[in-house]
C-alpha cells in the first residue's frame, strides 16, 4: 500500500483507526453550539438571524474548504493535509472560547474551513487505502462523526453549567481534536508526502454525474444543518428546557449511527443505491412533516419524528459519499468529484441556518423555516432518481490521463 507520495506500507486497520479518530471531531464542534444558542443569544443580545449566521458561517466555509480540498491535498499530500485540517478545527474551537460574537463567528469560520478540507481528503484517503471496503469505511467514519456529534450535543449544557459558561463549553472540543491530530501525525508521515507526478484534477463541473451528486448533497446538507441548528431551539419554543432539548438533539444524533454504518453496506452488497437512499429520505421527509404539523404526538412526544429524521439524515451523507467512491476510478477522481459535490452542497446548506433564522425573526414562528427543509428534501429526491443504480451514458468522471495536462492548482 502506498500513500499519495510513494509512502512506506501502512496496515489498513491503522489507517482506518486513524480516520475514525479524526472524523470524531468533524461534527462535534458544530453540534455543541445549538443547545447553547438561546443562552448565547441572551448573553450577547443577538437575534435569531445572528445566531443562525454563526452556524451558517461555518457551513459556508465548509464549502470553501471542499472546493480547495483537492488542491490542498495535492500540495501537502492527502494524508498530511488531513491532519492540518483537523488542527484548524481545534484552533477554531479555542477561539470560540472567548464570549463575544466576533470570536464566535471567527472560530466557526476556522472550524468550517477545517471540516470542509477534511471531508474531501477523507474520501480520497479511503479510495487510496481502503478501496476494497469503501462503503464500510465510509459508513465507519461517518458513524465516528456522529458519535462525536452525539457526545457534543448531549454534553453541551452540562459542560456549560460545570465549567462556568457557554463559551468554555464550546472550547472544550479543541481537546479531542488535538489528541486525534497527535495520533494521526506519525501515520501520515509514514505514508509519505505529496506526489508531484500525480494528476491534479480540476473540479468536474461538466460531468453529469458530478452535477447530480452536487444536487444530492445540497438536499441532504441543507436538511442536516438546518435541523442541527434549529431542532433544539424549535422544541425550546414548544416549552422544553435547554437541557431536555439538548438531549433531544443527542437522541437525533444517536439514531443516525446505526443507519450510517449499515445502510451503505446494504446498498453496496447489490448496488441498490436508489432503493436505500430513497427509502431513508422518505423517513426524513415524514419526520420533518410530523414535527411541523404535530410537534408532540401524544405519549410519543417528538421522539418518533426525531428518530425518523435521524434515519433519513444518518444515511443521506454516507450514501452520497459512497456512490461517489463507487463511480470514480481512483483517489484523485474521487477527491475531485466529492470536492465539487460537497462544495456546492455546503454552499447551499450554509444559507440554510441563516435563512431559517431570518424567517423565524420575520414570522415569529418556525413553520416557514421548516418548509425550507422540506423543499431541500424534494431536491434530494430528484437527484436520487437521476443518479439511479447504474452509470448513465456520459456519467464517467474525468479520467486522470485526460486531466494530466491541466495546470496544477495555485500554491
Amino acid at each position: 500500500m502506498t500513500g499519495s507520495g510513494g509512502s512506506r506500507s501502512v496496515r489498513p486497520i491503522v489507517v482506518l483507526l486513524g480516520l475514525l479518530a479524526l472524523a470524531a471531531n468533524l461534527r462535534a464542534a458544530l453540534a455543541g453550539y445549538p443547545p447553547l444558542i438561546e443562552t448565547a443569544r441572551d448573553e450577547l443580545h443577538i437575534s435569531a438571524g445572528a445566531a443562525g449566521l454563526v452556524q451558517a458561517s461555518a457551513v459556508l466555509m465548509m464549502a470553501v474548504g471542499s472546493f480547495a480540498g483537492s488542491a490542498f491535498g495535492g500540495r501537502f499530500g492527502r494524508e498530511r493535509a488531513l491532519g492540518i485540517s483537523v488542527g484548524l478545527v481545534a484552533l477554531g474551537s479555542l477561539v470560540r472560547g472567548l464570549p463575544a460574537l466576533g470570536p464566535l463567528i471567527g472560530g466557526s469560520v476556522l472550524i468550517g474551513l477545517g471540516i470542509g478540507l477534511a471531508g474531501v481528503l477523507l474520501t480520497g484517503v479511503v479510495k487510496e487505502h481502503l478501496a476494497d471496503r469503501a462503503g464500510a469505511a465510509t459508513g465507519g467514519y461517518v458513524v465516528s462523526m456522529m458519535v462525536g456529534a452525539t457526545a457534543a450535543s448531549a454534553a453541551a449544557v452540562p459542560l456549560a453549567v460545570a465549567l462556568g459558561g457557554w463559551s468554555v463549553s464550546l472550547a472544550v472540543w479543541a481537546v479531542p481534536a488535538v489528541l486525534a491530530v497527535a495520533a494521526w501525525t506519525p501515520v501520515a508521515w509514514r505514508m509519505g508526502g505529496p506526489d508531484r507526478a500525480a494528476p491534479r484534477l480540476p473540479l468536474p463541473v461538466r460531468d453529469p454525474f458530478a452535477r447530480r451528486a452536487a444536487c444530492y448533497m445540497v438536499g441532504t446538507s441543507m436538511m442536516f444543518y438546518g435541523w442541527l441548528t434549529w431542532l433544539s431551539p424549535y422544541y425550546q419554543a414548544q416549552g422544553w428546557s435547554a437541557q431536555r432539548a439538548g438531549l433531544l438533539l443527542g437522541v437525533w444524533s444517536i439514531t443516525q449511527i446505526p443507519v450510517a454504518l449499515l445502510v451503505p453496506m446494504l446498498a453496496e452488497r447489490r448496488r441498490r443505491w436508489r432503493f436505500w437512499s430513497g427509502t431513508t429520505l422518505a423517513c426524513g421527509i415524514a419526520g420533518t412533516l410530523g414535527a411541523l404539523l404535530v410537534p408532540e404526538l401524544g405519549l410519543l412526544g417528538p421522539w418518533l419524528w426525531v428518530v425518523l429524521v435521524g434515519v433519513g439524515l444518518g444515511a443521506g451523507f454516507p450514501l452520497g459519499l459512497a456512490v461517489i467512491a463507487w463511480r470514480t476510478p481512483d483517489g484523485d477522481s474521487s477527491a475531485a468529484v466529492s470536492g465539487l459535490a460537497l462544495g456546492v452542497g455546503y454552499a447551499a446548506a450554509g444559507a440554510g441556518p441563516l435563512l431559517m433564522g431570518v424567517l423565524i425573526d420575520l414570522t415569529g414562528g418556525f413553520a416557514a423555516a421548516i418548509a425550507v427543509l422540506l423543499a431541500a428534501g424534494l431536491l434530494q429526491a430528484t437527484a436520487i432518481w437521476r443518479i439511479g443504480d447504474r452509470p448513465r451514458p456520459g456519467d464517467a468522471p474525468v479520467e486522470p490521463e485526460r486531466a494530466a495536462t491541466a495546470p496544477p492548482p495555485a500554491g
